[in-house]
C-alpha cells in the first residue's frame, strides 16, 4: 500500500508545477531533529532520499513508532496543536519539504486533492491500527518475522536498536529472536 500511496504524492504535487515550486529541497544529516516533542509542526516532509523516524520520550526511553522511507511524507498536525513525537533523520536525507499553511491553503482550493489526502491519512491511521494490535496480540518473535515478511527495508537500513525500541522489545531480546530464527 505504501508504493500506492507514494505515486499518489507524487501525482498530487509533484505532477503538478504550480504545486512542486512550493516545496523547498534541504538536505540533513544523520540524527537531525528536525521536530520536537512540544514544537509545532509547521512543515511536510517529503523523503526524495534517506530515512526518518518519529519516535517520543518516555521517562528518559526512546519509542520509535514509524519509520519514513524515500517517495514518503510526513507532516504534522498542521501547526495548531503541538506535537508528541520527535521526528529526526536516521540517514543523510534530501528532503523536500512544504510549509503546512501552502499545504492548507492547496487543499481549500482544489477539494479532489483534499480527498485523495484523506485516503492516504486513512491508509496511516490503518497501519497504525495494524502496529496496535499487533502490540497487544503478538509476541516479539512473530513481530519480527511479521517485519522480516513485509517491511524487510527496515531491517536492511535501520539501526537495531530503533528497530527493537519499534518492536517494543530490548536490543538484547532483539539479538536473541535473531538467532533463534536464523538457527531453527
Amino acid at each position: 500500500m505504501i508504493e500506492k500511496i507514494s505515486q499518489k504524492m507524487q501525482d498530487l504535487f509533484f505532477n503538478n508545477k504550480e504545486y512542486s515550486e512550493l516545496f523547498k529541497e534541504i538536505q540533513v544529516k544523520p540524527k537531525t531533529i528536525l521536530l520536537k516533542e512540544g514544537e509545532i509542526s509547521n512543515y511536510l516532509y517529503f523523503i526524495k532520499e534517506g530515512c526518518l523516524r518519529l519516535w517520543f520520550n518516555n521517562d528518559g526511553k526512546e519509542i520509535t513508532f514509524q519509520f519514513f522511507f524515500e517517495n514518503q511524507a510526513f507532516s504534522g498536525l498542521f501547526g495548531k496543536r503541538l506535537g508528541f513525537f520527535n521526528l529526526e533523520s536516521i540517514e543523510t536525507s534530501t528532503l523536500l519539504i512544504m510549509k503546512n499553511s501552502d499545504l492548507l491553503h492547496i487543499i481549500k482550493e482544489k477539494p479532489k486533492i483534499k480527498e485523495d489526502l484523506f485516503e492516504i491519512l486513512l491508509q496511516r491511521l490503518e497501519d497504525y491500527c495494524m502496529l496496535f494490535l499487533s502490540r497487544i496480540k503478538d509476541n516479539p518473535k512473530k513481530r519480527y518475522i511479521d517485519l522480516l515478511e513485509n517491511q524487510p527495508e527496515i531491517i536492511k537500513r535501520i539501526p537495531q536498536q530503533y528497530i527493537a525500541s519499534y518492536l517494543g522489545i530490548t536490543p538484547i531480546s532483539l539479538s536473541r529472536i535473531k538467532k533463534k530464527i536464523h538457527f531453527s
